[in-house]
């Protein structure tokens, strides 16, 4: 018995294995979340991430693994940070006193993280239309701020 070659069946079968084949490869070398970002291994997550657009009084927030301390710096300003545990001792002290969240970078040593909201009084109320950098600075809890290291990247505001 002799099998007849169809052209057309051959080069659409060899069109869809070979579609099938780029697909695969496509998928398995896209890069997305901590590895699109680049971000080293103390960082857990950005928000916004580089090349993200956001609005004017977007937070900016930094989640990073256990066992660090931060700052934040924003368009070449280093903003002053408040650390979340020593807002806490202080409304223990007064009881039934609300607790002011001052228009700093807040640091929360109990997650790790440190965010920033632009808002009035603070270092920077609003982020002005266009490009911004921002850079964490960290650096691990048993040693001193002199061992830090930083990441750096930028997002634009709309």
């Amino acid at each position: 018995m002799k099998l007849a070659l169809n052209r057309q069946k051959l080069v659409v079968s060899t069109g869809v294995g070979i579609g099938l084949f780029l697909i695969l490869m496509g998928l398995g070398s896209a890069e997305t979340g901590r590895d699109a970002q680049r971000l080293p291994d103390v960082i857990e997550s950005i928000n916004p991430g580089p090349g993200d657009e956001v609005l004017r009084q977007s937070q900016v927030f930094v989640d990073l693994v256990e066992g660090y301390n931060a700052e934040l710096i924003i368009d070449g300003i280093t903003l002053e940070t408040t650390r979340l545990d020593e807002l806490s001792a202080q409304a223990n002290s007064k009881p039934g006193s609300q607790v002011n969240i001052p228009p700093t970078a807040i640091y929360d040593p109990g997650n790790f993280t440190i965010s920033f909201l632009p808002q009035d009084g603070a270092a920077i109320e609003e982020f002005k239309q266009g490009d911004h950098r921002a850079t964490v600075v960290y650096w691990k809890v048993t040693d001193d701020k002199s061992k830090s290291k930083s990441f750096t990247w930028e997002f634009a505001a709309n």
